[in-house]
């Protein structure tokens, strides 16, 4: 696929764009703590200019260090002192073809006190955010204006570095969608009330930004074209915004949707298809004449090509994706769009974030890294490295020893590459993971590494390579405990279930919430089971991102579930299991005709043990050292490929 209208070179205002593809506004928390670009945020930013997008818009940049912080390091343009270093982090990118909007940022109330020294956050109104469950106090009128200037400011001061150009952040539930939207400003004095004083604050600031900058000068604003939240903004009323925004001399509008208190229509789940809120951002194009960019749940380029082939769009918003693969557009380019490391939608990126910790990526081990991954030593002079295992942790640690030009041989006991990948790529709406998988298996195919598929590693075929290196990433099996019953047959491992192998009858109870139970039971619940969910936790769903956990709840519920937390397996029985209560240590007897165990796995700790007695260089990754998910599969076998020599430990 040529990628026509992806490739196709745009315009916003009077700067001209490579491509139509924008990297949109992720806080990232890679700034230094007194909000100034470092070399660690540069370089994150350099890598996806690198990689072919078109313009780049900045993490949410604070204009009011007061009450305006969001994360803890995120980028500030409040002070003279920040231009140096957001300079030097614009022209970084500029080098590239790449051009820089610079995002301005105030949370309101989607913020925490903690985060600004304990004191009260500040909204248009003093209505609590149900999410950050803190209660704001209202802004007076004079800190409004206040505020206005402050995000002139901003503007100034990003021009000053160089930015060409900047954006507003209307959406999302911030402090300026705060104010447009009726749901949360019930102000009474010029800035709230009427259509127009709901606006009067961006207005200002529009007009502010314009006169101090230029007129010239870009502003694109980015709005949530639907809050999807009862009494919030819906697309008749953000079509007439965008009109009205576009009246006041803006030069782009971004579409987006969403508050934090719908937050799963911000940042989709892998459960929300590719394009699936196209209709906004098609409705909203429809009624102005600026350039609309649109965010819509892209992974790959076929679907952005289509966004903009169908007129949905101007310019298509890959955020997530390019954390994923920052090569993503350039791949697309040079026709391997088959290679590219597709964001599978686990959200694991924003739950790094509200852990205060920096952003990372469940599929790319180098995000929020690249400084510390920069120097891949090209060393490895043809000599060999057996890896064991075609997991995600195998096959990324077989990517990496191939780059650095070891002689690199993967072996699988299976006839398709992927691990448990294989497994999880089979409960409900699991295309992406699937999509992931089969990147990773042709990053492969298209790399130097020699497969030996459906072939068992012993150390007597390992030996006889005289391998410099041994990787084992055996992986694990799913845990079976030494309980009554545990061999009866109507006893049967998920893993079994989703691959096929096994067939459930009846009422089927489920032993353990975690992820890969869940899925099963709602595999399960789908083909008309009744389903019976046992969890010995307080909570169902022990480890799971919450809001992962809310959108899988949400379809299973639907079923009627009978759910059992705080109750643990005691023995299986012909006609049930018996269950003991946490809290009371009564035993209960409950009825399956089925039981399915999903209680974790536990590391093939015999074979890695043979493996690590015959060598002396060995490396062990993945779950085959400790069960994980895919984010530590694939961050091992990186960063142990990356730090490999060929002398032992």
């Amino acid at each position: 696929m040529t990628y026509e209208k992806l490739f196709e070179r745009g315009r916003i205002g009077k700067v001209n764009l490579k491509n139509r593809v924008v990297m949109t506004a992720m806080g990232v928390n890679l700034a230094n703590a007194q909000g100034e670009a470092n070399d660690v945020i540069t370089r994150y930013y350099e890598e996806r200019a690198k990689g072919g997008v078109g313009l780049i818009i900045t993490e949410v940049a604070r204009i009011d260090d007061e009450y305006g912080v969001g994360t803890p390091n995120q980028l500030s343009v409040t002070e003279g002192r920040h231009i140096p270093h957001l300079e030097r982090m614009i022209e970084t990118i500029q080098k590239y073809g790449t051009k820089v909007f610079v995002q301005l940022h105030h949370p309101g109330r989607e913020t925490k006190s903690h985060l600004i020294g304990g004191k009260q956050i500040v909204a248009p109104s003093a209505i609590m955010c149900q999410v950050t469950q803190e209660m704001p106090r209202a802004l007076s009128t004079e800190e409004c204006e206040g505020l206005v200037k402050k995000f002139i400011k901003g503007a100034v001061i990003a021009k000053t570095c160089g930015a060409d150009g900047v954006e507003l952040h209307v959406a999302h539930g911030y402090l300026l969608n705060q104010f447009v939207s009726p749901y949360s400003n019930k102000r009474t004095d010029k800035y709230g009330g009427s259509f127009q004083n709901r606006l009067r604050m961006v207005s200002e600031i529009i007009t502010g930004i314009k006169y101090m900058c230029g007129a010239d000068f870009p502003i694109s604003v980015r709005i949530s074209a639907d809050e999807f939240v009862e009494g919030g903004l819906k697309i008749d009323e953000s079509i007439k915004i965008a009109r009205t925004l576009e009246s006041y001399g803006i030069d782009a509008i971004n579409v987006s949707s969403g508050t934090y208190e719908s937050a799963t229509t911000i940042i989709e789940s892998g459960s929300y298809p590719q394009g699936w809120k196209k209709h906004l951002a098609d409705a909203v194009r429809k009624n102005v004449k600026i350039p609309v960019i649109a965010v819509n749940n892209i992974k790959d380029p076929e679907t952005a090509e289509q966004l903009l082939q169908d007129g949905v769009c101007d310019f298509v918003g890959v955020a997530r994706g390019t954390l994923a693969d920052p090569y993503w557009v350039k791949k697309a380019k040079e026709g391997k769009s088959d290679q590219i490391r597709k964001c599978i939608g686990c959200l694991n990126c924003f739950a790094e974030l509200t852990q205060g910790r920096h952003i990372k990526c469940t599929v790319n081990a180098t995000l929020g890294r690249e400084i510390e991954f920069s120097d891949l030593q090209i060393n490895g002079a043809g000599n060999t490295v057996a890896v064991i295992g075609g997991g995600p942790a195998g096959m990324q640690a077989a990517l990496v020893l191939d780059q650095r030009g070891y002689k690199t041989i993967l072996f699988d006991d299976r006839d398709k590459l992927g691990g448990t990948l294989n497994v999880a790529d089979k409960a409900p709406i699991k295309d992406k993971v699937l999509a992931m998988n089969n990147g990773l298996v042709r990053e492969i195919e298209a790399s130097g590494v020699e497969v030996k598929a459906k072939t068992k590693a012993t150390v007597e075929m390992i030996k006889k390579l005289n391998p410099s290196g041994v990787f084992v990433a055996v992986g694990a099996v799913p845990t079976v405990p030494p309980i009554l019953g545990i061999d009866s047959k109507n006893v049967m491992k998920a893993e079994d279930v989703l691959l096929g192998k096994a067939t459930p009858i009846g009422k089927v109870a489920v032993i353990g919430s975690g992820l890969t139970g869940l899925e099963t039971a709602e595999l399960l619940a789908d083909k008309g089971h009744p389903i019976i969910l046992v969890e010995m936790q307080k909570n169902i769903g022990p480890g799971i991102n919450r809001t992962i956990l809310a959108d899988l709840m949400m379809r299973f519920k639907k079923h009627e579930p009978l759910i059992m937390s705080n109750h643990r397996l005691m023995s299986i029985g012909d006609k049930g299991i018996v269950l003991m209560n946490q809290m009371t240590s009564q035993p209960i007897q409950v009825e399956a005709d089925t039981i399915v165990l999903a209680l974790g796995v536990t590391p093939r700790s015999a074979m890695v043990h043979e493996f690590m007695d015959a060598f002396d260089n060995v490396r062990v990754i993945g779950d085959a050292e400790k069960a994980g998910r895919i984010q530590e599969a694939i961050k091992e076998g990186y960063s142990q490929a990356f730090a490999f020599t060929t002398s032992a430990y």
